[in-house]
């Protein structure tokens, strides 16, 4: 399997080492910092050189003409629309695609414009492109497998946490952490606490911006077979009592201000499930760990969950693990869900 790496920053460490562990051929990397362009990307995973050199993104289309990959792993950008750019210039080459981008696991609610443009390229491409990661299995095929157990269901309620410590500045932007509680409204609950009509009107354009569990209510609801009905979202800072130094954000976050952003996320459907989600991406205060807990309401009540997940690691390794499912795939978007539940690769 020949494999591009698309995104040299943290999440990147991860997945190249895992494919090379895998006996993949990784035959290429890009980024868009000028200080990584030239350096063996052993810069970015540790130990002896691999004798690959991270290219600008500016040369993807060139360069892939060159290597000419089966599949890339995409570690970038969080929004369909932001990543589209790269996914056409990959199906353009015949190159599948796999990305730990949040909405691209279930895009198909949140941003259907985009969804079928990625659709309709990879499909002329004759390639096919998947959101993987850490939701794959933690906020996906664990619920559905516990789902799967019940007589009967009424309610399915989520609740996941991380450390934006882990993630970089793309992704602690977007939780608005670091902002005063003024930017903070401006930027980012102004965005996510829109009325019904608005909300409708921003996924019809492609301008809606879905928290990290929109993507997975609609994945769970496609893979239990429910019809939804209703989507609403609401967001809400989080804080810390005391100052908190964020190493990502290279400054101290005064006592009260917003250290992050909690997002609550609830769908209804025609069979009378609701799945009520809240994801909680904040700079960790001392003491605090990551959680995922699951519970599904109904015939019986079940728990499912996580303690401490080594949420960075598992997103990484699913994606990975996702590769070989992706090119086996049929051309086009394909949800995971509608691929076999994802398993350990030892080696591709």
């Amino acid at each position: 399997m020949r494999v591009v790496q698309v995104g040299c920053g943290k999440m990147s460490a991860f997945t190249m080492r895992y494919a090379l562990e895998r006996n993949a051929e990784l035959v290429g990397a890009y980024d868009v910092v000028p200080s990584k362009i030239g350096q063996d990307v052993s810069t970015v995973i540790g130990g002896e050189k691999v004798g690959v050199a991270i290219e600008s993104f500016d040369d993807l289309d060139a360069s892939l003409k060159r290597v000419k990959p089966d599949i890339a792993i995409i570690t970038t950008q969080s929004l369909m629309r932001s990543i589209f750019p790269t996914i056409e210039i990959l199906a353009q080459n015949g190159v599948n695609g796999v990305s730990i981008c949040e909405e691209l696991f279930y895009g198909w609610d949140s941003d259907p414009l985009t969804a079928s443009l990625i659709d309709q390229v990879a499909k002329a491409g004759g390639v096919t492109f998947t959101g993987s990661g850490y939701q794959d299995v933690s906020w996906g095929s664990m619920v559905t497998a516990l789902a799967a157990t019940a007589a009967s269901i009424e309610k399915i309620r989520g609740i996941s946490s991380y450390n934006l410590e882990d993630y970089g500045l793309e992704t602690a932007a977007q939780h608005g952490a670091g902002l005063s509680p003024a930017e903070f409204d401006e930027k980012i609950l102004k965005v996510n606490n829109v009325s019904p009509e608005k909300q409708a009107a921003l996924i019809a354009g492609g301008e809606f911006l879905p928290g990290y569990m929109w993507p997975v209510n609609g994945w769970i609801a496609s893979a239990l077979g429910l019809n939804v009905t209703k989507r609403t979202q609401r967001g809400e800072a989080t804080a810390h009592t005391e100052d908190l130094y964020s190493e990502t954000l290279g400054k101290t976050i005064a006592a009260g201000d917003p250290t992050g952003l909690k997002t609550i996320v609830e769908f209804e459907t025609a069979e009378g499930v609701t799945i009520v989600t809240e994801c909680i991406g904040n700079v960790f205060a001392p003491g605090e760990i990551d959680l995922n807990d699951w519970n599904v309401e109904g015939e019986p009540d079940m728990k499912l969950g996580l303690d401490s997940p080594a949420t960075v690691e598992m997103t990484c390794a699913c994606c990975v693990n996702r590769m070989p499912d992706v090119i086996a795939a049929d051309p086009g978007y394909v949800t995971s869900e509608k691929m076999p539940a994802l398993a350990f690769r030892r080696r591709f």
